[in-house]
């Protein structure tokens, strides 16, 4: 190759560098701009607010007992599984518990091990 057609080909290649560059930094809509004015849009400081889950089993001074199948089944999936404290609330004390007493209604064939 010769000289010529080398800078060329770097030439072209910072070319499409820069247009990369330039299509990134482009926004169609000045609103979609975070309040900075500078950035991407839709970004935000990331904190997302949500409600705080509450211990059913606090608030109601409710009672996990494996002789109620129905509200057991509340804390576990389709497929069975006991749903994690951070989904559903629980507090640690009532987690153990509740684990516990599904554990026994599936043994007394209450609950299902795997639904099907």
């Amino acid at each position: 190759m010769s000289e010529e057609q080398i800078e060329k080909g770097l030439k072209v290649e910072e070319d499409l560098n820069e247009q990369r560059i330039d299509e990134e930094d482009t926004v169609e809509n000045p609103e979609e701009l975070d309040k900075t004015g500078r950035g991407r849009p839709g970004r935000g400081t990331g904190r997302v607010f949500f409600k705080k889950k509450v211990c059913r089993f606090c608030t109601q001074k409710l009672k996990a007992d494996y002789k109620s199948p129905e509200v057991l089944r509340r804390f576990t999936t389709e497929r069975g599984k006991i749903l994690p404290r951070r989904i559903t609330g629980t507090c640690a004390k009532h987690q153990r518990v509740l684990s516990l007493e599904i554990k026994r209604a599936r043994h007394l064939a209450l609950l299902p091990f795997v639904e099907k």
